[in-house]
């Protein structure tokens, strides 16, 4: 009987904590640039479809971004990665103010893509980053783990866009004070991240690509077939068009989960801003749940399931049947909990040295949420509830994924 590995080791536990706040940092700003949404068609006014250039800028620096942080990843490591993600993140971020004064939206789409470089860069490197922080077989875990905060940040994501931009003397707002304000905060508690990590000692990672004979390939990522090139994984090839379908149904349920609450349900902008809280905290039990059952249940097998219970929530969103459509809307975050980290894991098993180069390929299908809201946004603009269709083409290619093509063959 073999013993259970350990979720990560002692050396690792405050680097893999620090990493873990990276998760919920990003999770701030992604589900704020939802809040934006809103805020920006009430201040700008922009249509449905429209303000969805504000994904399309954020998602779309992923597609940009991705490659080259990988390749910055292989070269300068973890650490030189994180700086330069936390960087890009806090200069894009303040950017937020000479747009503001400008009143220009495609200055802030300038800035929210700069920004979204900065995101990009930490998601191509932290990913792997947590996944190295341990054993493989509990790399599942860590990086459903370290989501779980990002869970949290979009949890107060909102809250605080809420607050801050969707606030009874903010909502008629003509001006752009308040989005100066909050951003320029955000962007100097980033800096003083960065400054902390730059002091921060990282551990030596075990390099499994030296002796691969003498290392036990189910307990670290080593490919044992490491004449193939990356792209002849398919496994790998099925993670990254799962990722950008899995982006895409994201982005384009919470760019219009506002707006549902104000067109289908007729809350106010604040109350349906407020109750993104909820939607988000949705996310929250998901990951928890689901990092639980990974114990007991295969991660692909759980990740099907959890495409199956999408697919159904989504047809019920799209009934626009008052206070059961909404919960079902509210559900759908909970399935969508594990799908990011699930299919980031399962598409880096077993790459061996091509591992950091193919977190950058997985997190450039990313740039699915760059595109979809816009599409959704065509349907939104006539009828909300039934641009919730579209979601459920992007969770067959997901349960696909999960139910056939996870697997590594060799």
């Amino acid at each position: 009987m073999t013993n259970k590995p350990a979720f990560t080791e002692k050396r690792f536990i405050v680097t893999f904590i620090f990493v873990t706040s990276l998760f919920l940092m990003w999770g701030v700003l992604h589900s704020m640039s939802d809040v934006l949404n809103k805020h920006f068609q009430n201040v700008l006014n922009l249509s449905k479809s429209k303000s969805g250039y504000i994904q399309m800028s954020v998602f779309g620096a992923y597609f940009i971004m991705s490659i080259p942080a990988g390749y910055f990843l292989k070269k300068f490591g973890y650490k030189a990665g994180v700086l330069m993600g936390l960087l890009l993140f806090a200069g894009g971020i303040f950017l937020f103010v000479p747009a503001a004064n400008a009143f220009s939206f495609s200055f802030f789409r300038i800035a929210l893509f700069i920004m979204g470089c900065g995101m990009a860069t930490l998601e191509t490197v932290a990913h792997p980053f947590a996944a190295a922080l341990g054993d493989q077989r509990r790399s599942d875990q860590r990086i459903n783990f370290a989501q779980t905060f990002n869970a949290v940040g979009t949890m107060i994501g909102p809250a605080i866009g809420s607050m801050f931009l969707l606030s009874t003397d903010n909502v008629h707002s003509t001006d752009l004070t308040s989005v100066k304000t909050l951003y320029v905060a955000i962007g100097c508690v980033i800096l003083l991240i960065a400054v902390v990590f730059v002091f921060l000692k990282i551990p030596a990672l075990t390099d499994p690509h030296v002796d691969t004979a003498a290392i036990d390939a189910a307990a670290v990522n080593v490919d044992v077939d490491p004449a193939r090139k990356l792209y002849q994984h398919k496994h790998f090839i099925w993670a990254c068009a799962a990722q950008f379908f899995n982006v895409a149904a994201q982005a384009g349920t919470w760019a219009y989960f506002i707006n549902y609450g104000v067109d289908v349900m007729h809350f106010s902008s604040e109350k349906a801003g407020y109750l993104m809280i909820v939607f988000m905290g949705m996310m929250v039990l998901g990951r928890i749940v689901g990092t639980s059952l990974m114990t007991y249940i295969a991660p692909n097998k759980l990740l099907a399931s959890f495409a199956c219970g999408s697919i159904l929530m989504c047809l019920i969103v799209a009934q626009g049947w008052g206070w059961s459509s909404y919960i079902a809307l509210m559900m759908i975050n909970f399935f969508f909990s594990i799908m990011f980290p699930t299919i980031f894991s399962l598409g880096l098993k077993n790459l061996g040295e091509h591992t950091k180069q193919a977190s950058s390929f997985i997190s450039m299908g990313v740039v699915g949420g760059a595109f979809f809201p816009l599409i959704m946004g065509q349907i939104a603009n006539h009828n909300v509830a039934q641009a919730y269709y579209l979601p459920v083409i992007c969770y067959l290619v997901i349960f696909l994924f999960a139910y056939r093509f996870y697997k590594v063959k060799y």
